[in-house]
């Protein structure tokens, strides 16, 4: 439930959404749930370019997983209930991972609804965003010991934030990709639960226009730590790393209170950080 801040331009979205074609399948995903090991087919790791699947899945109700699941680089897109392309919050998502689910080898299309929720700790494994939904992802476990964990993939075409982070734990982003983007990380701001959030960016790469990397609530612990981030694009620098809020759970609008490198909350030094 954190504050949405549009910006200019977001109606650049909607040539995106031809993504959302493509080959589909005739019957459309229920809302079944994945058990431990349900599904392993392709390896693996961050690709090296933007994929292109061939085949596309139809999702009208949400798919639930635990234990492992393995989408073998298809493309699923919401349909039904789940076809809205607006920003409004409350959307349910595509995937909803149970503590401890693995999701990889899956692309998201246009829709996507509200992306992928993290009910408690959970690794997103080569996941990709073609056109990001109200966000990519929502990390929603409460426990201070949850780790959310982002291996390879990328997002783009995100109007407002690409990953919500309500919960308590740690976020591990690492070899990701994104552009076209308001944030890429947001600790929610306004929840009515509050939580101390950290965050960790390790090689990950950023292309213009965006706004911000991470924004943190510093008044309740929060911390962002930067390492080998590439921005491209940026030759003004308009893209802050790190921002910091004044949080509340009373659902008001944060105050920001500063940006930049304080080496309590935002945690990297200017060498953390490449332009090109």
């Amino acid at each position: 439930m954190n504050q949405r801040t549009p910006r200019r331009g977001e109606h650049r979205r909607r040539p995106a959404r031809r993504r959302a074609t493509g080959v589909l399948i005739a019957a459309a995903v229920t809302g079944a749930t994945v058990a431990t090991g349900a599904v392993s087919t392709s390896s693996a790791g961050a690709a090296t370019a933007w994929p292109d699947p061939k085949e596309s899945r139809p999702v009208s109700s949400t798919i639930e997983v635990s234990g492992s699941y393995d989408g073998g680089m298809k493309r699923f897109h919401g349909s039904g209930e789940l076809g809205g392309d607006g920003q409004d919050e409350g959307q349910d998502p595509i995937f909803k991972l149970k503590d401890g689910a693995v999701l990889k080898n899956v692309v998201l299309g246009s829709p996507a609804a509200d992306g992928v929720h993290c009910a408690g700790s959970c690794t997103l494994q080569n996941v990709w965003w073609e056109d990001v939904g109200e966000d990519a992802a929502s990390f929603k476990g409460t426990s201070s010991s949850a780790k959310y964990t982002v291996i390879g993939g990328g997002a783009r075409e995100a109007d407002d934030k690409v990953f919500q982070f309500n919960g308590a734990g740690t976020l591990r982003i690492s070899d990701f990709r994104v552009s076209d983007f308001g944030k890429l990380v947001r600790s929610c701001g306004n929840c009515r639960k509050q939580y101390t959030r950290h965050v960790v960016l390790d090689g990950v790469t950023v292309t213009a226009p965006g706004t911000s990397l991470v924004g943190i609530n510093s008044n309740y612990g929060d911390t962002a730590t930067l390492r080998n981030v590439t921005i491209v694009g940026d030759p003004k620098k308009k893209i802050k790393p790190c921002e910091r809020y004044e949080g509340n759970s009373s659902g008001r609008e944060p105050s920001r209170i500063g940006s930049g490198p304080d080496g309590e909350h935002c945690r990297y030094s200017a060498s953390d950080i490449t332009y090109e």
